[in-house]
């Protein structure tokens, strides 16, 4: 399986959640690199590394859905949990020994551009009128960024 690539098609319009999104494909890259050179040690810090960050996008884009009243919000939770639940459990497997590496690759190869072209494109419509009053409030205390901060350090 190759590098995932970014391609226009994935645009949210929303430049954060693009912006995290892109992240995401790139340790989903890292991964294959350490599958590539047999790195169960760099697999396993990927892997760490790629959970971490995920659940904190998943979080930032569940507050914000659910700010801009997105109707659909709980329904996109459950998809995250669903996720979430099934990444913990090959992390689980990584961790006693398990070679996940293609396996994991795989799903996180199909469930990111499924995601985001379908569930995550269905809240633009609701999030992206709500984004000019969030980001004005990039100032310090503004939602904006305390999102940011709260999620991503």
């Amino acid at each position: 399986m190759a590098y995932l690539s970014w391609s226009p098609d994935l645009d949210t319009g929303i430049l954060e959640i693009d912006n995290q999104h892109k992240q995401i494909m790139d340790f989903i890259n890292r991964l294959h690199d350490a599958r590539q050179h047999a790195d169960r040690l760099g697999v396993i810090a990927v892997v760490d590394d790629l959970v971490e960050y995920t659940l904190s996008h998943f979080a930032f884009e569940e507050c914000l859905i659910e700010d801009a009243g997105y109707e659909f919000v709980r329904g996109h939770k459950k998809v995250h949990e669903l996720f979430v639940r099934r990444v913990s459990g090959f992390h689980e497997r990584l961790k006693k020994g398990e070679d996940i590496s293609h396996e994991l690759h795989s799903l996180l190869h199909r469930w990111l551009f499924s995601h985001i072209r379908h569930d995550d494109h269905a809240y633009v419509a609701a999030v992206r009128p709500q984004m000019k009053a969030l980001t004005e409030e990039k100032a310090p205390e503004g939602w904006f960024s305390r999102s940011l901060k709260r999620f991503f350090g």
